[in-house]
């Protein structure tokens, strides 16, 4: 399963879902993220332990509204059992990350495929 919302893809790796926010999420206005938060959401809804992977490598900086989004994917997967973690943040997302304490929340790891191996094990 798949799904875009303008600048959003979702993509399924085996049972981990994999979330790709495009370069421009910062510009993205609320009513989009909240569409994008929906299609994010709802096999979220439908795993029994969700585990997601958002891959920051397109994105060069973000903010409160994307923050926003997930911390609220966070709440979903981590009552029952799920993991979240980013992979392939830039310096300056890493920085945001870190001034928010936002790093000690969130494994951060350096590409796709070291979250995917790390959400395996």
């Amino acid at each position: 399963m798949s799904g875009e919302s303008e600048n959003f893809q979702i993509k399924w790796h085996g049972d981990t879902l994999v979330v790709i926010p495009g370069g421009d999420i910062e510009s993205m206005k609320w009513d989009l993220i909240e569409q994008a938060a929906e299609i994010v959401m709802r096999p979220l809804e439908e795993t029994e332990v969700p585990l997601v992977i958002f891959d920051l490598s397109s994105v060069d900086y973000f903010g409160s509204v994307f923050l926003s989004l997930m911390l609220r994917c966070h709440k979903a997967v981590k009552p029952r059992g799920g993991e979240l973690v980013l992979c392939g943040a830039s310096p300056m997302a890493s920085e945001l990350l870190q001034v928010t304490a936002l790093d000690t929340l969130w494994a951060i790891y350096s590409t796709r495929e070291e979250a995917i191996e790390a959400l395996a094990s």
